[in-house]
């Protein structure tokens, strides 16, 4: 046992780096859609069609992916998500040489596919990896806790990397396309090499068929709408705030204070890790959803000609301090409330579902798309507006639904269904 665990060493760090990737490849495509604005001369709700791209690839890729994952095992669904991945990317650089706003796209819709494969095979394989167990859930949390800080590391990057966004072309972010590129590459080999344990196949092939199904529960579905809402939540927020400061101060700042929104997600699951055993999903979920309430409409609501302070998380430098509207600086702390809701919302839906949980979870997965067009409504009614903070008003709605989802949706009202 012990040989066993130790060979699985090398398969638990490529597994974590991916974790990271999902989010490196991710949330790259978010100041991408400043780039693209510029560079093409398109409105704000064209510059996210990255971010809608990378997004709606759930929706189609959400179920498939788990089949794959039930079919084919979790080696062979991994190394095809790793080499659709790499694909994606590869064709998002190659649209730097090209110039073309297309072959952007295309690269970013099919990178999304390899982020959907990706997220339903890491965490399952992680926890197979240490053993399950106590050991696995801490090993999701570490690999969690990576996926934020490249995140982080990749907003944060990108403002650098970019001092004029004005003038900024996709060229100009080739070096964090390379490194992207370089990890696939070297997580296939590995990957290739390593044994993963799998499920038995009588444990796959064979299952009751039920006339019921997760979407036969109340709070499934409501929980469902709500993952729905809360990524096109989290992503929202960082989105249109680096957009905004981009317009009122300069790149590195509205990369760094958007970076340092991705870092305090960060923080805020290290301590809802902490925290998760002692304090009850429902309370965790209307705790944050209530302060982002309060954060939000202080944001929309205040004169952004008062500045403040902000400590901010400029990577390799450190902590710095940046002077921001005070809007801006509400919005980074809700970075907090947001980092503790997808555990939150996901563990209150599948309450009480037994047999129907993994179906669930694909569904769930499916739902991720509502972080490209929630972002995508936001920025069309900053073109509408002329206000980027107008547009908060959609996240205002979303953090209101997730609020009543907590208190009164997630009730299971439907506990005569069997589910053994």
């Amino acid at each position: 046992m012990a040989n066993k665990q130790k060979s699985n060493v090398l398969a638990i760090i490529v597994m974590i780096l991916l974790f990271g990737m999902i989010s490196f490849v991710t949330n790259l495509a978010s100041p991408m859609g400043d780039v693209l604005k510029n560079q093409f001369g398109v409105p704000n709700w064209m510059g996210t069609l990255g971010v809608f791209a990378n997004f709606i690839a759930y929706a189609i890729m959400g179920i498939p992916a788990g089949n794959m994952l039930q079919n084919m095992g979790y080696k062979k669904t991994a190394l095809i998500a790793i080499g659709v991945g790499f694909a994606g990317v590869a064709i998002q650089t190659l649209s730097g040489f090209m110039g073309s706003f297309g072959v952007y796209l295309l690269g970013a819709f099919i990178a999304g596919f390899s982020m959907c494969m990706l997220n339903i095979v890491v965490n399952p394989m992680l926890n197979k990896l240490a053993g399950g167990g106590n050991k696995g859930n801490q090993l999701i949390q570490i690999g969690g806790s990576f996926n934020s800080l490249m995140g982080t590391a990749v907003i944060i990057l990108t403002g650098l990397l970019i001092p004029n966004i004005a003038q900024a072309q996709i060229s100009d972010v080739n070096g964090l396309m390379y490194t992207a590129l370089a990890i696939f590459a070297v997580a296939f080999i590995v990957v290739s090499f390593t044994a993963i344990p799998e499920n038995a196949p009588a444990a796959v092939v064979k299952g009751e068929k039920s006339q019921y199904g997760p979407m036969s529960f109340r709070h499934f579905v409501l929980g469902a709408i709500c993952i729905f809402i809360y990524v096109g939540v989290e992503v929202g927020i960082p989105n249109v705030l680096q957009k905004w400061l981009n317009e009122v101060s300069t790149t590195a700042i509205a990369g760094t204070v958007a970076g340092t929104y991705w870092f305090l997600m960060l923080v805020g699951r290290l301590a809802g890790a902490a925290l998760g055993a002692k304090v009850s999903a429902k309370s965790m979920l209307s705790f944050a959803s209530t302060v982002g309430l309060c954060l939000v409409l202080g944001a929309i609501f205040l004169d952004p000609a008062t500045t403040v302070n902000l400590p901010v998380f400029d990577g390799a430098k450190g902590f710095a301090v940046a002077t921001v509207p005070v809007n801006a600086a509400l919005l980074v702390l809700c970075g907090l409330c947001t980092s503790v809701m997808w555990g939150g919302i996901f563990n209150l839906a599948v309450e009480g579902l037994g047999k129907y949980t993994e179906k669930a979870s694909g569904i769930f997965m499916a739902l991720v798309c509502g972080g490209g067009i929630l972002p995508l409504l936001q920025n069309g009614i900053v073109d509408w507006t002329g206000s980027f903070l107008t547009s908060y008003w959609v996240v205002i709605a979303g953090l209101a639904y997730m609020l009543f989802y907590a208190l009164v949706g997630s009730k299971n009202v439907n506990k005569d269904i069997p589910t053994e």
